[in-house]
């Protein structure tokens, strides 16, 4: 148990932050982004480390939780709140489907048979109308604990602009950089540049 405390402080601390107040929101969407990609890269290691296979397809399961979440809460509206372990539980079942063909595959033909997966459901995801195509799904209601949004119901995007300073009417590049559907740093970058 001793060994485990300093994951616990940790883990406290990190939970800690979005109650300090004054943090920027910004920091928050980074944080969040890290903790995702920790999540996925201890997958990973789980998988090719502990489990000794070789697999490119885990963004195929985030899309499929992912696209659990936005369906559920935008054309039914379930709260987010149950949409989570629904979404695992969709992921869960399409990695154990797929995994019964894959996992069947050994070799070289293990990886490309998963990069083949991968691609082919992300070709798939941008073809479905439901799914909002190559646009996505705009409108997702955010997470509330206590009738307080986790995240402002501003879009992350709309901080970013804030990020590169004021807005300047006549900037072209600014107005072009408004209409790009780019990640936000990006965007705030193109912004700031103006």
């Amino acid at each position: 148990m001793t060994n485990r405390w300093p994951l616990l402080v940790f883990a406290l601390v990190v939970a800690a932050i979005p109650l300090i107040p004054g943090v920027p929101p910004f920091w928050l969407v980074l944080l969040d982004n890290i903790g995702l990609a920790a999540l996925v890269a201890m997958g990973l290691v789980l998988l090719t480390g502990v489990g000794g296979l070789t697999s490119f397809g885990q963004a195929a399961f985030c899309g499929f939780g992912a696209y659990t979440t936005a369906v559920l809460t935008t054309a039914y509206g379930v709260s987010p709140w149950l949409t989570l372990p629904l979404s695992l539980l969709v992921s869960g079942i399409a990695a154990v489907l797929l995994g019964l063909v894959t996992v069947r595959l050994s070799g070289h033909y293990l990886p490309l048979g998963t990069i083949a997966w991968g691609l082919g459901l992300f070709y798939l995801f941008s073809k479905l109308e439901f799914l909002g195509r190559n646009d996505g799904i705009s409108g997702i209601p955010p997470l509330e604990i206590g009738g307080k949004f986790v995240v402002d119901r501003k879009p992350v995007t709309a901080r970013a602009f804030e990020i590169g300073g004021k807005r300047s009417e006549n900037s072209a590049r600014r107005r072009a950089a408004e209409n790009l559907d780019l990640g936000g740093l990006r965007r705030a970058a193109l912004l700031r540049q103006s």
